[in-house]
């Protein structure tokens, strides 16, 4: 088959968040079937030949911020001056769109969330025009609806967001992460999906301490003898990681909770209410983001920065305790590393994994008594937690590695090109 170039188009493909770590797997499939990808979005960290910047496509230009604002901000009627100003910005989106297409000559779209979620109305506003346009074959992958998220259920956009987020035309093939949205999408929208989880290269062995991080515990501060709880997320209200504090708390041992990312895209103010919820308790918390990076390497003036898969081998203990997650990366990463988990009762977890078999420390919206004991006598049980995590590493190589993503988008593009993708000869 010829190869075709793709072009993933995103508000951000940069760093560690969940849609651009999902953006660059799927990349790596592509390029398994020959095809080559391209990429547009605000902040970009790809290769600069095969990169298209395009600042006002982040959620954090300050144009799409206004229009975000004044869109979400609890009212009812549009003033039209914002109708006029959403529309001009989506024309010149709209430009680049074009420019991005004919600059790399792509045969096909792929939007990561651009058409989900609503953080840049004029963004999906001129995806959908130029898809409706073009024709462009689309595989369109949806992380989180905006009907999932309370913050944009006040506005004066409805319009907007009925016919574009997302939009229901011929060429989009469109694919959801869990269960429960594929079955949303098809009671509000009539738009039926194709279900594919976020995946981790379980086929790969597992990396091992090297003369890198073998310092990690020495750098961040941590005792030989002391409990490594390791909080793997941003720091963000849905996070609960609140949850994980009481948890270090009500254990009663020589314990430390590193938090490995920052706040940053939904302010500041949780990130308070978590360093002085740490000190109320008396737990020993770390925040560790501006010595972690989606590669390791060094800091200017020498210091290291390690990667993510640097920390997981040297924690004892992962605490997951999310009140809403689209799927759940975090869990797949600490059963990569053959971790125990401690994972709040979440409604994708509870449709989507637990029913798979996995087995990991629950809660329930709430920390009890039932769960710090649950902790501890894992915790005191190496040969427990040995049985635990390859039973989970095995399930997770069965339903969430490479090769059943490989797999689900070979299909997708089967339909799209009817040919199966082999690579290049």
């Amino acid at each position: 088959m010829e190869r075709k170039n793709i072009g993933f188009i995103s508000f951000r493909i940069s760093g560690t968040d969940g849609v651009s770590l999902e953006t660059k797997k799927w990349a790596e499939i592509f390029d398994r079937f020959g095809f080559k990808s391209f990429y547009m979005a605000g902040e970009l960290d790809t290769d600069p030949d095969v990169s298209f910047t395009v600042e006002e496509s982040h959620f954090r230009h300050p144009e799409a911020l206004r229009l975000y604002k004044q869109s979400f901000n609890g009212g009812n009627k549009r003033p039209r001056q914002l109708s006029k100003d959403i529309h001009a910005f989506r024309d010149l989106l709209k430009d680049r769109i074009y420019e991005f297409i004919e600059k790399f000559d792509l045969d096909m779209l792929v939007p990561q969330n651009t058409l989900t979620i609503p953080l840049n109305i004029s963004l999906a506003m001129a995806l959908t025009e130029v898809i409706a346009e073009t024709n462009i074959p689309v595989i369109a992958h949806h992380h989180d609806f905006f009907w999932e998220r309370k913050r944009f259920l006040r506005n004066c956009v409805w319009d907007y967001l009925g016919a574009n987020s997302p939009p229901h035309l011929n060429s989009i093939s469109h694919v959801v992460i869990n269960s429960s949205a594929r079955h949303q999408l098809g009671l509000r929208t009539g738009i039926s999906s194709t279900l594919i989880p976020n995946v981790m290269h379980f086929e790969k062995e597992v990396p091992a301490i090297d003369d890198f991080n073998a310092d990690v515990r020495k750098v961040f501060g941590i005792d030989e003898d002391e409990l490594f709880v390791l909080q793997p997320t941003r720091v963000v209200q849905r996070k609960g990681i609140e949850h994980a504090i009481e948890l270090v708390a009500r254990l009663k041992r020589k314990a430390v909770l590193v938090i490995s990312h920052a706040s940053g895209d939904e302010g500041y103010e949780y990130e308070q209410r978590v360093k002085e919820f740490a000190e109320l308790l008396k737990i020993r918390a770390l925040f560790v983001s501006e010595s972690i990076a989606d590669e390791r390497g060094f800091k200017e003036n020498g210091d290291k920065i390690y990667s993510l898969q640097d920390v997981y081998p040297h924690a004892d203990l992962v605490t997951y305790p999310s009140l809403q997650e689209g799927f759940g990366n975090a869990f797949l990463e600490a059963v990569y590393f053959r971790k125990p988990i401690l994972v709040n009762n979440y409604s994708i977890y509870a449709y989507d994994i637990k029913p798979k078999g996995f087995e990991a420390i629950e809660m329930d919206d709430f920390i009890s008594q039932s769960t710090v004991d649950a902790t501890n006598e894992l915790l005191d049980n190496p040969e427990k937690i040995k049985a635990i995590t390859d039973l989970n590493y095995e399930l997770s190589l069965k339903h969430y590695s490479f090769t059943v993503l490989e797999n689900k988008l070979r299909n997708i593009v089967e339909d799209i090109w009817g040919r199966d993708p082999k690579p290049c000869e």
